[in-house]
């Protein structure tokens, strides 16, 4: 039989709380220890690429510039460039308080959300996330947090990260508001969620999938293995992403997004790159022509076995 070699579908955008998002995001993790100018040069060049979902965290910069310093870029950015925040969907997390190291307590919840707000110089961010799980505090407490958290109109919307399928279930379980984002980890080389169900829940529920270190920290770029094993798997996987880049004239980094773009959850890739090129040249993913065996020639290499 001969394979069907129709390209995937590869949208540019879609609806996300009555708003036009781009499918590629943009993270600032990396922020704290660069400068102001080169903060608003990066936005600039993920807007300009139609990457309006803005990720950041309280924690970005805990361990060098200090706890909150990417909020706190961010938020000189949006106080300089106020009709920009317009522009942005912007996206916080909160609930990782070191050195405990979790505490998703309602009101540390709140308290965090808010000192966020006044890091970003904003009155609300449209999506508020639980960084990581607390074992310690009930599902239940989190839910009401977060229910407040959204009627008060801090947050437009709520979600978690890092988060199993069973968590979120229950989570969503005592909240009277939708998680509207999940945010595991999701690359080509980190491709858990695309078999154990964080995937299929997320296309179940309609909470968006923004997958955090798409291109795994980098190595996918640069082919540099990330710590571990596989050595084997991971030049495999090398070699199939730079094969389709060959064949469209592009990067392999660009064909890992696309590996994502093309998957009907919906992911929205995080891209963490500090150069303002790059960002712009990450578009390139929506000009990859991958087809099913494209697609399939990534994940098996990225599993390191044949599909059954």
């Amino acid at each position: 039989m001969t394979p069907d070699l129709t390209p995937l579908a590869i949208d540019r955008d879609l609806m996300f709380l009555d708003r036009t998002i781009g499918r590629l995001s943009y993270g600032c993790w990396r922020f704290p220890g660069t400068s102001d100018e080169s903060v608003s040069e990066k936005i600039d060049a993920a807007l300009s690429i139609g990457a309006n979902l803005i990720d950041t965290a309280a924690i970005y910069g805990f361990g060098g510039a200090g706890f909150g310093e990417a909020e706190t870029m961010l938020g000189r950015f949006i106080s300089d460039r106020s009709s920009v925040r317009d522009e942005m969907v912007l996206v916080t997390k909160g609930g990782i308080l070191p050195p405990l190291p979790y505490d998703s307590s309602a009101d540390h919840l709140t308290a965090s959300c808010e000192a966020s707000l006044k890091r970003l110089q904003t009155d609300r961010v449209d999506v508020f996330l639980v960084h990581r799980p607390d074992n310690l505090t009930a599902h239940e407490e989190v839910a009401g947090a977060l229910s407040a958290l959204v009627k008060s109109g801090k947050a437009r919307a709520v979600g978690v990260s890092n988060y199993t399928v069973e968590q979120t279930r229950a989570l969503q379980s005592f909240l009277d508001v939708p998680l509207a984002v999940t945010q595991p980890e999701i690359s080509a080389w980190a491709c858990d969620a695309l078999s154990n169900g964080m995937l299929d829940h997320a296309q179940a529920t309609g909470s968006l999938p923004m997958a955090w270190s798409p291109l795994a920290a980098g190595a996918l770029a640069t082919g540099v293995k990330p710590s571990g094993g596989g050595e084997q798997r991971f030049a495999n996987l090398i070699s199939v992403l730079d094969r389709v880049a060959e064949e469209n004239g592009t990067t392999r980094d660009c064909v890992a997004l696309a590996w994502l773009l093309a998957h009907p959850a919906g992911i929205v890739p995080i891209i963490g790159t500090q150069s303002p090129d790059r960002i712009r040249s990450s578009a390139g993913a929506f000009d990859v022509t991958l087809n099913r065996q494209d697609w399939y020639a990534v994940y098996e290499a990225s599993l390191g076995q044949k599909m059954p």
